[in-house]
């Protein structure tokens, strides 16, 4: 079973989920979860189950005891920022350090690396398509939810004006459904991404021209909080399996870089400079 997940706090969720609701074949069940009613469909011959919260979706770090071994979850939700820049945007969540946003510190999620990748070059489609003067990026592992399950967000933001456009949250809702119609019918291998910024914009480019397709992000900021145990975690909780890590070397700060080397030799982690 796949789970779909949006908030009632969410107005970009909500925005979101009505675009699923008009466009692909939920039905409501009858059942009902934290008193909303529940959806399910068909979609390319999987079971997919439509669910709304009312808490945040970065505090569903219970999800999982009420839906027992989801193959994937995919929240859809706002993305915010200080800039404000429209943005359409995919990332595992999980904590490389503190629990400052939901979820459990030094823990991530498991990475859905070939979903995300098929969310990533579904929104880029979409922006295209549908003439959305909006910007397309991986984002870094960041806030909770912290799940043993693969796990991922599909975002619309940055700011109110894009929480509310319905065209933007109807390409996010096509690139999530997409992605959920394509999952498991892949072998891909995948890549640790490490260093430059939170979005960042060469590993973004990477998997949009297929040349990689990234698990876990890991950014140029939280570098030194990562250590050999991090590391191992954030390959070992990739769905795929992890054959390198591609460096954004630029993006590494240079007191960092020789640990960080030493670190990815201790866990037999080669990797590329890009």
């Amino acid at each position: 079973m796949i789970l779909l997940v949006a908030s009632n706090k969410d107005v970009a969720g909500l925005n979101i989920t009505r675009q699923v609701l008009d466009h692909y074949p939920f039905k409501i069940t009858g059942t009902t979860f934290q008193k909303n009613p529940v959806y399910s469909a068909q979609v390319n011959k999987k079971d997919v189950t439509l669910i709304i919260l009312n808490e945040e979706t970065i505090n569903a770090q219970n999800l999982t005891d009420n839906f027992t071994k989801p193959s994937l979850i995919v929240f859809i939700s706002r993305h915010s920022s200080t800039s404000g820049k429209p943005t359409l945007s995919v990332h595992t969540p999980g904590n490389l350090g503190p629990a400052e946003f939901g979820g459990l510190p030094k823990q991530v999620s498991i990475s859905p690396a070939t979903a995300m990748h098929d969310a990533l070059k579904a929104l880029a489609y979409f922006k295209e398509g549908m003439q959305l003067e909006y910007e397309v990026s991986y984002e870094c592992t960041h806030h909770g939810p912290s799940l043993n399950a693969p796990t991922m967000f599909v975002e619309l933001g940055s700011s109110p004006k894009q929480w509310r456009a319905s065209k933007a949250a109807e390409a996010v809702a096509h690139a999530a459904m997409s992605a959920i119609g394509k999952f498991g019918t892949s072998e891909n291998t995948a890549v640790l991404g490490i260093g430059g910024t939170h979005y960042n914009q060469r590993f973004t480019r990477m998997a949009l021209d297929d040349e990689a397709v990234f698990g876990h992000m890991i950014p140029k900021y939280a570098v030194p909080l990562v250590d050999s145990e991090m590391l191992r975690q954030c390959v070992d909780k990739t769905l795929e399996k992890v054959e390198w890590a591609v460096l954004d070397w630029k993006g590494i700060k240079s007191a960092d870089k020789p640990q960080l080397l030493k670190t990815l030799e201790e866990i037999g982690l080669s990797h590329k400079k890009v």
